[in-house]
């Protein structure tokens, strides 16, 4: 397992930052020696819980032109029938997966083919299960076409405690089912929007994985 790129920064950073806190701490308290300890745990904890996020677990799958696997690792929050107003304007399949601080945030393409759109779109921070978080959050649209003809909208989600949304993909470029799509800081959510009739494979409430977990049939 390694560390995502997208990591790199916050992690030195942070790790600057806790190095001078706890000299200072050292300095401030010098005869605190219960104080000092437990405020080294507790920098050491935070820490190891920002190497956790930005794990990077090895993922690989064989794409297969018939399934859909799950873009992102969280649970299942949403399946139902719903008008996808940005790309399609029309009645879609919406599947939704919450993606808590604990999970990994690394996104992939559900399926291979060719990129048709890619739209971001600043906003809001409410939290990523409100209903009308894919519309008023923060952002970002790619829709992929598929070598069938058949397209494919994934939507990231920025949520309450997430600040960036990461997007790798371009508008024309050809993707392969499982690479890395993009990537979204501490908390979020991303949203599939399948043709009508898509044969779900997973049940409201499923944790899944990303290239690990199939969630539909096309």
């Amino acid at each position: 397992m390694s560390i995502h790129k997208e990591g790199y920064k916050i992690l030195i950073l942070g790790f600057l930052i806790l190095v001078v806190l706890n000299i200072i701490v050292g300095i401030l308290w010098s005869d605190e020696t219960l104080l000092k300890w437990a405020f080294l745990f507790c920098s050491l904890i935070f820490y190891v819980f920002i190497l956790f996020f930005f794990r990077l677990p090895s993922r690989a799958l064989e794409p297969d032109p018939g399934l859909v696997y799950a873009p992102a690792d969280g649970k299942v929050v949403v399946i139902e029938e719903s008008v996808e107003s940005e790309y399609f304007k029309d009645l879609r399949l919406q599947v939704s997966i919450f993606m808590s601080p604990f999970n990994m945030h690394s996104n992939r393409y559900p399926v291979s083919g060719r990129i048709k759109y890619v739209g971001y779109h600043p906003g809001h921070y409410k939290v990523a299960w409100h209903p009308k978080s894919s519309e008023l959050n923060e952002r970002s649209t790619i829709v992929i076409e598929t070598r069938e003809g058949k397209e494919i909208l994934v939507r990231q989600i920025a949520g309450a405690v997430a600040r960036r949304i990461v997007t790798y993909a371009k508008e024309n470029q050809e993707v392969l089912q499982g690479d890395e799509l993009g990537f979204i800081k501490f908390g979020s959510r991303v949203d599939i929007f399948l043709p009508l009739g898509t044969e779900i494979e997973i049940p409201i409430l499923q944790q899944v994985k990303a290239n690990k977990s199939i969630i539909a049939k096309i």
